[in-house]
């Protein structure tokens, strides 16, 4: 064979290559574009807002009772640089992009782009704002009690909704998962001196006392935020979480979240034991 013809050959080789390189790189960029959307109709920016806002009443709430200088000027400011939103969004949209894998995001977006959508997610956002008053969310609470004992067709929908998307179990793995990092993280800084079983025995124990706190806010909370949709605006909601591309929205959002409270989780231990060893000093 001639050094032409193997010329020739390389040639066509490297120019498939660089078509295969550009599409992909195509590919890559229309994906990116469509979790973008997806984030953007979610309003994930400022679900992490409100989460931010959250983990400041956590963290101080922590220094309280962890720390003896809890309530100084220099803890607030750590708990604030650790609930950094901009780095909570990226780690959520890194993990939803990675955890939606091949899914199909178009029909979610479709979804919650849609007026009857942006209105659930709004909803939503406004009663987990209003349970950032502790008073609201024990008032919610009682309410949901009452509303059990009248029978209450929302409580229904709610906890089919529930049920459906395994919210509870899912709430309860995250939460524990979270515990189990923070104490890492006092390990890891030095405040603590517990075996890795130590750990997981510590952890596991807690465990039906998260389900019942879970079990109980996700239902006040639901019910607030659900109370002036239709029961059709409700059917539709629970058909969509049924659907192949709602039960994978359901896993990827649990799962990108889930990495951003562990990584936060751990972040916030090493802090309390980093400042528990300076108190000892």
């Amino acid at each position: 064979m001639s050094g032409a013809v193997i010329g020739r050959m390389l040639a066509g080789l490297v120019l498939a290559l660089g078509m295969m390189s550009h599409a992909w790189a195509q590919q890559g960029a229309e994906r990116g574009a469509q979790i973008d959307a997806l984030i953007a109709a979610l309003r994930i920016g400022d679900t992490v807002a409100l989460m931010r806002e959250e983990g400041l009443v956590f963290g101080r709430e922590i220094g309280s009772d962890m720390l003896a200088d809890g309530e100084s000027d220099g803890w607030p400011a750590v708990v604030s640089r650790i609930y950094d939103t901009e780095k909570m969004q990226a780690l959520v949209a890194q993990g939803l992009g990675e955890a939606l894998d091949e899914a199909d995001p178009a029909p979610m977006i479709a979804f919650f782009a849609s007026p009857r959508g942006q209105e659930i997610i709004a909803l939503e956002l406004a009663a987990r704002r209003a349970f950032l008053d502790p008073v609201v969310e024990e008032g919610a609470r009682e309410r949901l009690e009452m509303r059990r004992d009248e029978d209450d067709p929302l409580l229904g929908h709610v906890d089919r909704l529930i049920a459906d998307s395994d919210l509870i179990e899912r709430n309860v793995s995250g939460a524990l998962n979270a515990n189990l990092m923070f104490y890492k993280g006092l390990v890891d800084g030095g405040a603590l001196e517990m075996s890795q079983d130590e750990i997981l025995d510590d952890v596991w124990s807690q465990e039906e006392a998260v389900r019942e706190d879970a079990q109980g806010w996700l239902q006040s909370f639901l019910m607030m935020a659900y109370d002036p949709l239709s029961g059709s605006d409700l059917e539709a909601y629970a058909a969509f979480y049924r659907s192949a591309e709602g039960r994978a929205l359901n896993r990827a959002t649990f799962t990108a979240f889930d990495r951003m409270y562990e990584e936060i989780s751990y972040l916030l231990g090493r802090a309390v034991a980093e400042r528990m060893q300076s108190e000892r000093l």
